[in-house]
């Protein structure tokens, strides 16, 4: 009798043990995406940059060296279009934010746009966003109305928080951008004057809140998606008072230092909470290096900076790990889009991806878990603003339009000019390859023929303006 209750009590156990496995083996992953703010190629130092730049960045390093580190990671050409494609999983000149909106239009996703934390919301998942949004300014288009539980942040850009000390400037004339908190299903409410003062310590506070979230999502059981904005190093590239000063190496070394510590702290979070092996953690940046005097971003090898489609406005740092999952120290060149965002983390965590829209993301979950050496895509067009102005494919870059910087006019070129990235990584000595122009002008007709199927919508577009294949439920949001 003793030996049958001890085996029956063996056997519990077992049966416990297994089910607990199982369960960790179904658990969902969570997600920390932390998106820098024009944050160039060269920067950090796993990408040539940190003490090169007058201060070492020894926390993300060592995230590199912990999961994939990608060489050809691409974005769109600025803040609003990178931040739409990233949230969506489409290009931003479908949805009417190809471009940063300048005010006089109603700005940002309209709410009948899919975002990814609405499709992790409805799959579970406690969301939360703390940073810079730019995907719109007003009740109805501000992170809480798509598809995060929470938010804190600025709902525009860091160089407002110049205006307050501007010659002329008057609230009455153009209102201060103020930072901002929000619950789903509430307004938010504004906070504090987004000021110079205040922009130096927004990072801080955007570290804290997001920390906060993860310890108490952690503890409820819920898998969570945390997506920190930072704002560093968008101009007014300042560092935090307790950065300032500290490498010796003037404001932008400082900062770099102060972007390392921050990161660092929410890498200690995760491992705090006890959910470091669950946890998908990316960091990369919106688009390329800091452009404007005196905050000169590096773009390292490449050319160029936001706003145009060289590669220094469009290749940015991008680190992804997930232990036991994706392996430590791989490096790759094989090009990647921030858009495959969403299809890629939909696979990971279950989430659906909109079937009722052309969605150009692709699904790089074998690519990152190492099950294919190459990636789901091979090429990808490029635009400016509304313009069409190049394509990449391979280790190729067509330019049908040229534009140096944000300043220059865009030339249209007599005709399409080519560069070998692999031998002229500047895009300086057009190449004779003109076999390419097939396989490039492929990518663009498939994108032509979407838009004759699904036309695209301008910005300013309304709410209340819902395309043919969109349906609205109760809640005014397309499902």
């Amino acid at each position: 009798m003793k030996h049958k209750t001890k085996f029956a009590s063996l056997l519990l156990i077992v049966m416990l043990l297994s089910l607990f496995v199982s369960a960790q083996q179904n658990k969902k992953p969570n997600i920390v995406f932390i998106l820098t703010d024009n944050l160039g190629y060269g920067e950090i130092g796993c990408y040539g940059g940190g003490l090169t730049r007058g201060a070492a960045t020894p926390r993300i390093d060592a995230l590199a060296t912990q999961g994939m580190r990608l060489l050809n990671m691409n974005m769109e050409a600025q803040c609003t279009p990178s931040r739409s494609s990233l949230m969506t999983g489409r290009w931003a000149i479908r949805s009417g934010t190809h471009s940063v909106p300048f005010g006089g239009v109603a700005d940002g996703l309209t709410q009948w746009e899919v975002t990814i934390g609405e499709a992790l919301s409805e799959a579970g998942y406690s969301t939360g966003y703390y940073g810079k949004w730019h995907l719109g300014s007003h009740d109805g288009r501000l992170p809480n109305d798509q598809g995060f539980d929470e938010w804190y942040g600025i709902p525009r850009t860091t160089d407002e928080s110049l205006w307050p000390t501007a010659t002329g400037w008057s609230p009455d004339i153009m209102p201060a951008e103020m930072t901002m908190e929000g619950k789903k299903g509430e307004k938010s409410t504004p906070l504090k004057q987004y000021n110079v003062d205040e922009r130096r310590i927004i990072d801080a506070e955007i570290t804290k809140r997001s920390i906060a979230f993860i310890e108490k999502q952690s503890k409820s059981g819920n898998p969570f998606f945390t997506y920190v904005a930072l704002t560093q190093p968008h101009l007014p590239t300042l560092p935090n008072p307790a950065f300032s000063g500290k490498t010796g190496n003037g404001d932008w070394a400082d900062m770099l230092a102060e972007m390392d510590f921050n990161v660092g702290q929410i890498i200690d979070a995760v491992e705090k909470a006890g959910e470091t092996e669950n946890t998908i953690f990316i960091f990369t940046s919106d688009n390329g290096a800091e452009f404007l005097k005196p905050w000169d971003g590096w773009s390292g090898p490449w050319r160029g900076a936001y706003f145009t489609a060289l590669e220094g406005g469009m290749r940015v740092p991008f680190i992804i790990r997930w232990p036991g999952k994706i392996g430590a120290g791989h490096v790759n060149n094989e090009i990647v889009h921030g858009v495959d965002m969403f299809a890629t983390l939909a696979k990971f965590t279950g989430a659906k991806v909109p079937s009722d829209r052309p969605m150009d993301s692709d699904d790089q979950s074998d690519f990152f878990l190492g099950k294919t050496q190459k990636s789901a895509r091979e090429g990808f067009p490029i635009w400016c603003a509304e313009r069409l102005t190049a394509v990449k494919w391979r280790n190729w870059k067509m330019h049908f339009l040229r534009q140096d910087n944000m300043f220059d006019p865009p030339v249209k070129n007599p005709v399409p000019v080519i560069y070998n990235l692999f031998t002229d990584p500047r895009e300086e000595k057009p190449t004779p390859d003109s076999w390419v122009v097939g396989p490039m002008l492929k990518i663009v007709g498939e994108f032509d023929q979407s838009v004759k199927q699904y036309p695209l919508i301008s910005m300013g577009t309304p709410d209340t303006y819902v395309p043919p294949f969109a349906k609205i439920n109760s809640d005014k949001k397309v499902k």
